[in-house]
């Protein structure tokens, strides 16, 4: 009787292995750091681009200017 390896089983079966492992080694180190205790105080305040007033006004100025270009230009008639 032959015998033929099954290779998809292997592969499947190393990779369960390797992401075992991967998974003990996340929560080996998760662990760690929680034990340690820092206190560290800092604030930083970020402000996205689009909560800037000036960008709103220069985008509107800039839609307004292209919307009469696009009025002025489809109202000609040659």
């Amino acid at each position: 009787m032959k015998y033929s390896i099954n290779t998809a089983f292997f592969k499947n079966a190393f990779l369960m292995v390797l992401l075992s492992i991967t998974a003990a080694i996340s929560y080996a180190q998760d662990s760690v750091t929680s034990a340690v205790s820092t206190t560290a105080s800092s604030t930083t305040e970020t402000t996205m681009w689009y909560a800037e007033p000036w960008v709103w006004v220069v985008g509107g100025a800039v839609f307004l200017l292209l919307l009469v270009a696009l009025l002025k230009s489809g109202g000609k008639k040659d």
